[in-house]
């Protein structure tokens, strides 16, 4: 029962995630932001995101992890009704300060540290890939629902899909509560530990993210809007499929975990879909970039789940949380700043500029990530 709420309230928060990654830049450019702003906004909402799991990691020592998870969810609904109802531009550029703008990756936020870490101790270790694995799609299959519901919508509409995100907010702020206290922390846990084995790990991560950063769903989704004019119709269903082949490659990944090893899954996974972001802006039209992109998709998110499992399983239960949000605040902090020189290199028109930089950095974060961590499994791989 515990897992299916944690998977629940997931599931609802990546359907939510789905739709405003695709409309989001379409959404403040109708409400007059500039490209550059755009960036902003959405370099903001990758930063608060992270940092915000370092807050959460906290507060769950002090109020509790259910509590924590249930503030999450009325974070997600005032950035919802913010976005729905502001009309300043600066009032919507401080929309991405909560943390769940939603404009990246369903594995950042507030949520992340204190969810994952409840997850971890609801299975057994010996189940800890696969249920990483299962995690990770339940949030594959919701975001390609929230990203097919988009498709629907036009720029003048888009207020009323903010609406809905603030109120799957307010569900995800029920469903914490429902879960047994079994799931809290056991005593005086420790919430920050020594992190010296993580240092180059949170490092390379951080490299990988900025990458990621100027290849932000939310990114491409605006590039593809302005590069070859594709609208919500379009946007919408692809990546609805983008998230379908998402949700598929994290069954896969914790097979192959189980098989190979987490580094070698998270590496050869990873790597190929770097040399195909390189290709994109190369596309002559619309379609050659979908298929492109559909390729890179397929591959990109496998290192998604074997992540989860492999930082949370390298260092003590009680430094979990801390662990999770201090590798995610490096990586989210990095990733802040893709969306805004993204935005900038949008605008003027340097459209190859964003998928040179990620695919290039993370093509780099790949090596090194083997070269460093080969031989440093997990204690449940030993």
């Amino acid at each position: 029962m515990d897992g299916a709420l944690l998977f629940f309230a997931r599931g609802l928060r990546a359907f939510g995630f789905g739709f405003s990654a695709v409309l989001i830049g379409i959404h403040l450019e109708h409400r007059g932001l500039s490209a550059a702003l755009i960036g902003l906004t959405l370099g903001l909402g990758l930063a608060a995101a992270s940092l915000s799991g370092l807050a959460s990691a906290w507060l769950a020592q002090r109020i509790g992890r259910r509590r924590t998870l249930a503030l999450s969810g009325v974070l997600m609904a005032v950035t919802g009704l913010d976005l729905a109802l502001a009309t300043s531009p600066a009032a919507l550029v401080l929309a991405g300060l909560t943390g769940m703008l939603g404009a990246a990756s369903v594995d950042l936020g507030p949520f992340a540290s204190v969810e994952q870490t409840m997850l971890a101790e609801a299975v057994p270790a010996a189940a800890r890939n696969t249920a990483f694995g299962r995690y990770s799609l339940t949030a594959g299959l919701l975001n390609a629902a929230g990203a097919a519901a988009a498709s629907v919508g036009t720029a003048a509409s888009t207020s009323r899909y903010f609406l809905l995100y603030a109120a799957l907010g307010l569900v995800t702020a029920v469903a914490p509560l429902l879960i047994s206290a079994r799931l809290e922390a056991p005593g005086p846990a420790v919430a920050f530990g020594s992190f010296r084995p993580l240092a180059l790990l949170a490092a390379l991560f951080a490299l990988d993210s900025l990458g990621g950063g100027f290849v932000a769903n939310a990114v491409i989704a605006y590039w593809l809007h302005a590069r070859f004019g594709a609208g919500a119709g379009f946007l919408g269903p692809a990546f609805a499929g983008i998230a379908l082949l998402q949700a598929a490659s994290y069954e896969v990944s914790g097979r192959l975990a189980n098989r190979f090893g987490l580094i070698n899954t998270m590496v050869f996974t990873h790597l190929p879909s770097n040399l195909l972001l390189l290709l994109v802006p190369f596309s002559p039209n619309l379609t050659f970039a979908v298929v492109v992109l559909f390729a890179r998709f397929a591959l990109s998110q496998m290192d998604v789940p074997a992540r989860q499992a492999y930082v949370l399983s390298i260092v003590p239960p009680a430094e979990r949380a801390g662990a999770v949000a201090m590798t995610g605040a490096v990586r989210g902090v990095a990733q802040s700043f893709g969306p805004v020189l993204s935005g900038i290199a949008i605008g003027a028109a340097a459209f190859g500029v964003p998928f040179f930089a990620g695919g290039g950095l993370k093509i780099v974060y790949d090596l090194a990530l083997y070269r460093g961590f080969r031989y440093h499994r997990a204690a449940h791989e030993t």
